[in-house]
């Protein structure tokens, strides 16, 4: 028995080890590309760029000058901060809301945030924009508010599920201790609400940083464009793409999110309740 649970445990780690290559790949071979000049990209897109294939960093420095890469990158650095700040914000006192009053209203919140969840983007893209047009929001900041309604859904599941799990006993030692209900979720439950906030905030940076289709029909891309959206400037007219400022790119928007990422991921598996009794 002990023998085959370790081949079983070999053929697993084998497994893994293929499916992360396998994940990882598509990303070293754009990283790879980024170094080559554009007509061996797609001639031998997985040689390792050398000799004659080799040109340095021109194609970053071209594609930062064409797209005007570090105005679309404070836009997206924007527009993700502080929409995602807004997510946890605003979900985590509503998730502490329905989790703890029990009525006919709570419930019917916490149903409209699942139903949410299940509605495809899809079916209203176009009246959003619409409505996004009609009430002014297609700039940085009015675009906030319309990632705040759509993360809402997965976020307030999230952290509904974590509330319930905290003592409520905790909660009336803060309150006898004199604090009101706002001192009481900023102090107390928003503190031991770590882990879970980590991993939404990681959810949801990851989608809005990386989102192109919301920016697309809300914002006006004449004036604003996110990094997703300056990056098809670089297609040209008859099908021509600049494939080596575009790999560029494509490795200067995934660093910082593979840099926040790592920063932040450690902190996922910190335990909650050994949180709340270290106060």
């Amino acid at each position: 028995m002990g023998v085959r649970k370790a081949k079983h445990g070999w053929i697993l780690t084998i497994l893994f080890v293929l499916i992360s290559i396998a994940w990882v790949f598509p990303i070293v071979l754009v990283a790879i590309n980024s170094f080559k000049k554009k007509v061996y990209i797609s001639r031998q897109p997985f040689s390792i760029p050398v000799d004659k294939m080799f040109v340095k960093f021109e194609n970053y420095v071209r594609g930062i000058e064409r797209i005007h890469f570090f105005d679309a990158f404070k836009n997206s650095l924007f527009i993700t901060v502080f929409s995602v700040a807004a997510i946890i914000l605003c979900t985590s006192m509503c998730a502490w809301y329905i989790s703890r009053v029990n009525s006919k209203f709570s419930k019917g919140m916490y149903c409209l945030c699942l139903f949410s969840m299940i509605v495809p983007f899809q079916m209203v893209m176009f009246t959003l924009s619409k409505l996004a047009n009609m009430l002014h929001l297609y700039s940085p900041v009015g675009i906030i508010p319309v990632y705040l309604g759509f993360g809402a859904g997965l976020a307030v599941f999230m952290f509904c599920g974590f509330v319930k799990g905290i003592p409520l006993e905790i909660e009336e030692a803060a309150m006898i201790d004199g604090c009101n209900p706002l001192q009481t979720f900023f102090k107390v439950v928003l503190p031991i609400l770590k882990p879970t906030c980590i991993t939404v905030t990681i959810l949801q940076t990851m989608w809005i940083w990386n989102d192109y289709l919301l920016p697309y029909l809300v914002l006006d891309i004449k004036r604003w464009k996110t990094i997703p959206i300056a990056i098809q400037y670089l297609k040209g007219g008859y099908g021509s793409v600049d494939m080596g400022a575009m790999m560029a790119m494509l490795v200067l928007a995934i660093i910082p999110i593979i840099v926040f990422y790592m920063a932040c991921q450690k902190y996922i598996i910190e335990g909650v309740v050994a949180g709340a009794v270290k106060g």
